[in-house]
């Protein structure tokens, strides 16, 4: 009787998320069907006229740093040279640096303000807040009417202003959003990767929300705020790692919209160590699902369309995803039991098999941004099928994520290491010979454990003949594996560089000792 009740609920649960994954699923189809249609040549049509000098509008520029010791310069030297008349616009460096980024910043805004940039060096008794406290501390002394908003890696061209400007063309527009573009995209297989989601992101998703006008976010740097727009949603909050989320749909929910310009392309630095890619993600995973938390609620009691809150909460739910897929392989061997058992459940399972049929959504979407970019799609493909595989082996850093929205209830805020990586730099120009390298992620073993779990899945399924579950296992063990085996090998990396750094300096300083002279005696 216990197994009849253990099976038949399996049935539901399968079917309820092969459900879910297959809305998501459609959704990301349909929006990449809306984007390919419309094609990559169309959107230079509707490009607002540049605003003569004498009608351009005061702005602010936000630099948040915190301890960027190989870019903090290079972003405050792009800004500087912005094509923007000198007294129009001026400059907060908000440092929050605990090390030597801070006398680069300071000889930095000293060369800047030599140059006639009116630039201020911010820097806090204390880091209250993070990232959105150093934005609010500010917001106090800001006089601009715009905000522009640039992250230490990120390097907009000195137009920038001049083209994001004229997108507010409507009193009720909040934020310009420019696309992130890459400086390291062929640095490493990782960062390659990284640029394709993040393409697949700014020209499927951004853009195709954008389009339809449905609600979409600031991605934190490389846009403009209204500062009214800011004041009026209520200011930033460190109440969520994603206080650019938060924001956004704050302002969507006081009636602000927003406009994303594909063609403004602000290039910036993808992680290069694999720690570091997780530990971003697992910012963006957790803020994500606590800003659904506390936002849907009022999306929902909003007098919006149904359309723009079902969008609004596939959205905000998008880190579900990964949270459903593991649920499914969880109960993979339960499903496969129950297929021998009540051969009847053959039909409910078929549904769920034509609901995972939406899987290639992810590979639809990812081809999409490879196209939108302007690159060959067909040469992108081996990599598109490794990232959609690559993601799936993340279900563990994002199902840690949510976990920790209830067990750790005031996290810190921690950043992503950059290494200031050009794209002419070969991998050998290694970021293990420089600092902020993060220590190894013991939730490597959780991930092998569940690869493990997931070949166990796949081979009761292959000697059942449900070949279904085989396939997906199979790629979630693969995933799985995958992030495992490279964290390690990222960690190997570290470690062996550290040890011919000890090496040399061993070697140097014997034969330092060699050349001295003996000692009479």
């Amino acid at each position: 009787m216990l197994q009849d009740l253990l099976l038949i609920t399996t049935a539901v649960v399968y079917v309820i998320t092969s459900l879910l994954l297959f809305v998501f699923g459609l959704n990301l189809i349909v929006f990449s069907v809306r984007v390919w249609h419309r094609g990559i040549h169309q959107r230079n049509d509707t490009s607002p006229a540049l605003v003569p000098d004498h009608a351009l509008p005061l702005v602010t520029i936000q630099l948040p740093v915190y301890n960027e010791l190989y870019v903090s310069e290079r972003i405050i030297d792009a800004v500087a040279e912005f094509d923007y008349p000198l007294d129009r616009f001026e400059i907060q460096v908000l440092d929050d640096s605990t090390d030597e980024t801070s006398i680069i910043v300071a000889n930095a805004v000293a060369r800047a303000a030599d140059a006639g940039v009116t630039i201020s060096h911010i820097q806090r008794a204390e880091r209250v807040g993070y990232k959105a406290g150093a934005l609010a501390e500010g917001m106090n002394t800001a006089t601009g009417e715009y905000v522009a908003i640039f992250d230490a890696d990120f390097v907009p061209q000195p137009e920038f202003l001049r083209r994001a400007l004229p997108h507010f063309d409507m009193p009720d527009v909040a934020f310009v959003q420019a696309r992130w573009g890459h400086v390291n995209r062929d640095y490493s297989w990782l960062t390659r990767l990284q640029a394709l989601a993040i393409d697949g992101h700014f020209l499927v998703e951004q853009s195709g929300r954008g389009e339809a006008g449905y609600w979409f976010n600031f991605n934190g740097t490389a846009g403009i705020w209204r500062a009214e727009a800011i004041e009026a949603a209520g200011g930033w909050k460190a109440d969520t790692l994603t206080e650019d989320l938060d924001l956004s749909y704050r302002a969507h929910l006081n009636g602000w919209t927003a406009r994303f310009v594909e063609d403004l392309v602000v290039p910036a630095e993808v992680p290069a160590q694999l720690t570091g890619f997780r530990r971003q993600q697992h910012r963006w995973a957790r803020g994500s699902l606590e800003c659904a938390a506390r936002l849907l609620p009022r999306v929902w009691r909003s007098g919006e369309p149904i359309m723009t809150r079902v969008q609004a909460s596939l959205h905000l739910g998008a880190y579900f995803i990964q949270l459903l897929l593991m649920v499914l392989l969880l109960i993979y061997p339960l499903v496969v039991l129950a297929s021998m058992e009540y051969p009847q459940f053959s039909t409910i399972f078929g549904i769920g098999y034509v609901f995972a049929m939406t899987s290639i959504a992810p590979t639809v979407f990812f081809v999409t941004g490879s196209r939108q970019g302007g690159r060959s799609w067909w040469r992108d493909l081996p990599q598109i099928v490794a990232i959609t595989a690559f993601g799936a082996g993340l279900m563990v850093n994002t199902a840690r994520a949510a976990l920790q929205i209830f067990t750790q209830r005031n996290p810190a805020f921690e950043r992503t290491a950059k290494f200031g990586l050009e794209q002419d730099q070969a991998e050998s120009s290694s970021w293990t010979l420089k600092r902020y390298q993060l220590a190894p992620d013991r939730i490597v073993f959780f991930e092998i454990a569940l690869g493990l779990y997931a070949v166990f899945a796949a081979t009761l399924a292959w000697r059942n003949e449900n070949w279904g579950v085989l396939i997906y296992a199979t790629i979630f063990g693969i995933g799985l594996f995958s992030v495992a085996g490279a964290t390690l090998s990222h960690t190997l990396a570290l470690f062996k560089a550290r040890r011919d750094r000890e090496r040399a300096v061993l070697a140097e300083t014997a034969e330092i000792s060699a050349r001295q002279p003996a000692v009479d005696r």
